[in-house]
């Protein structure tokens, strides 16, 4: 019998597979458990819409992924820290501080964790930080650290 699984399932299949079991099996187990579905014409019709739908909505993410690259790279933020004698800078610049002067400067919304620092921004000058907006796209932003007046 084939069965379209809904869900993970050990050893047989991950979710929206189309999978070839025993009647018993998917009677007394897929299908009971609700870990799976018949895979009538139906069933299979609305699987292959569901996957055309999710596949549309990827691409459109991945677009606006493409379209933020381009506005974040087009752009720079100035940020000042306070600094003592010889230009030595108190604490740092981190990626939550980025993130916000990037929202208020720029006025794009990018969440603190996809901003990617090796270590806090600690000297002044020019610095150039990446930012991964998605999984096949990342942009990167210029940060300016200056001094607090």
């Amino acid at each position: 019998m084939k069965v379209i699984l809904i869900e993970d399932v050990k050893s047989l299949g991950k979710k929206d597979d189309v999978v070839e079991v025993n009647d018993g099996y998917a009677r007394n187990f897929l299908l009971k458990t609700k870990k799976g579905i018949e895979a009538t014409t139906k069933n299979l019709n609305d699987l292959k819409l569901k996957n055309a739908n999710e596949d549309k909505i990827a691409k459109e993410i991945l677009a606006e992924a493409k379209e933020l690259k381009k506005e974040i790279e087009a752009g720079a933020i100035i940020v000042s820290i306070k600094t003592g004698e010889g230009g030595k800078a108190f604490g740092s610049v981190s990626s939550k501080e980025v993130a916000e002067e990037t929202e208020k400067q720029l006025g794009l919304k990018i969440d603190k964790k996809k901003v990617q620092l090796k270590e806090p921004l600690k000297t002044l000058g020019a610095h150039e930080v990446n930012v991964k907006l998605h999984p096949q796209v990342s942009a990167t932003l210029k940060v300016h650290v200056t001094e607090e007046v």
